[in-house]
């Protein structure tokens, strides 16, 4: 079992990134995959989730309207699609698989993670 975030980097405030998660291994193709960040000091936060069929998604209310979620499950990949990026979502952002996407989302309750992929905004 695998995952793999990929796609950060440093932008301008008012920017985009895309970040991507990749995934391999049963029983990833039949979870949901959610995506976390955490700054330097922070605790871990929950951003956004998908479930397997693309049928729930979540987005945290300090992102909704501005990061959206999509899954390609023939490509094993969960995008995390980040648009009007603010100095406060620098973080390292992480992907990682549960076996339901739930609106309250909590990061103990995520059995696979991959490395994660750092976001960094300048103002």
């Amino acid at each position: 079992v695998q995952l793999q975030a990929s796609g950060g980097g440093l932008v301008q405030a008012g920017g985009s990134l895309t970040l991507s998660c990749t995934y391999s291994g049963s029983p990833l193709d039949y979870y949901a995959i959610g995506w976390f960040r955490q700054a330097p000091g922070k605790e871990r936060e929950p951003i956004s989730c998908i479930s397997s069929s693309s049928g729930t998604k979540v987005v945290a209310d300090s992102v909704k309207g501005r990061f959206t979620i999509s899954r390609d499950n023939f490509k094993a990949t969960v995008y995390l699609h980040m648009n009007n990026l603010k100095p406060e979502d620098t973080a390292i952002y992480y992907c990682a698989g549960d076996l339901f996407c739930q609106q309250n989302m909590r990061a103990d309750e995520y059995e696979y993670w991959g490395q994660g992929t750092q976001v960094t905004v300048s103002s």
